[in-house]
């Protein structure tokens, strides 16, 4: 069993076998958590599977072509829900391990844009069903339909489905990204804003890496990651503090001389 994890404060000195054994238990933690909520997945895979089939109509349904495919693909979507419902906890174990390695300052700085981390992770997951997930699947299954006898496997309609969501839920985070780097002193608003061509151009190699292979995904995954960067430009503006307004335009400041 591993010991009770205590606070750690950024004035402790611990050995690196304290520090291994401290990971070791947040490990622990985290894939208990994660052991947990695979549980109540499998428990309640018929809803979760309901739920994922959702976006596809009524009228079709995800075909299996093993014996044994049904249940592993059963498995296989309860494990994705899972790490959906245990992120909270495991990124509290992540920055848990690693917060004490931040100066006061930092903390402040970094404790502030952790709220945000699950709100964010949520909007994005209900981004991606709601909006991302329909018009994908609309134009996919349409595309060429009289042409082909298209049929929709488990497995493959599954994991898209899940890495889809998980996706959209990571590059929610964005805001939180950017505003922690202009907190820090990295970056500042106006060089953001002098940066926003080259953000844009990103952003569409991003949402062409993400998962989805046609244009109305890639659009829809853009769309949001060109919205979040403005949103980030705007909190670094408002909540960025005194490293926002010490570095003027970098343009500007060319165009000036």
């Amino acid at each position: 069993m591993p010991k009770r994890i205590r606070p750690i404060g950024f004035e402790d000195r611990l050995s690196l076998v304290d520090h291994l054994d401290e990971l070791r238990s947040r490990i622990i933690v985290a894939l208990s958590a994660f052991g947990v909520a695979l549980a109540l997945c499998f428990w309640q895979n018929h809803l979760l599977l309901q739920i994922a089939n959702d976006p596809l109509g009524h009228h079709r349904h995800p075909i299996t072509l093993g014996v044994a495919e049904p249940f592993t693909t059963t498995l296989t979507i309860s494990a994705y829900a899972a790490l959906l419902v245990a992120m909270p906890i495991v990124l509290y174990e992540l920055y848990a391990f690693i917060l004490p390695a931040f100066s006061p300052r930092e903390r402040k700085v970094a404790l502030p844009l952790l709220v945000m981390v699950p709100f964010l992770f949520v909007a994005g997951v209900v981004f991606g069903y709601f909006v991302v997930m329909p018009a994908a699947l609309h134009f996919l299954l349409h595309f060429n339909q009289h042409q082909f006898n298209t049929q929709i496997r488990a497995r493959d309609y599954y994991s898209f489905f899940s890495l889809t969501l998980l996706a959209l839920g990571g590059i929610f985070q964005l805001p939180v990204f950017i505003l922690g780097l202009v907190r820090m002193g990295v970056t500042t608003p106006a060089k953001l804003r002098a940066w926003r061509r080259y953000a844009i151009l990103v952003n569409a190699i991003i949402a062409a890496a993400l998962p989805g292979v046609d244009p109305v995904s890639m659009l829809l995954e853009m769309i949001p990651l060109v919205l979040l960067y403005e949103l980030s430009i705007l909190l670094a503006s408002a909540f960025g503090g005194r490293h926002s307004s010490e570095v003027g335009d970098p343009l500007a400041s060319a165009e000036g001389s």
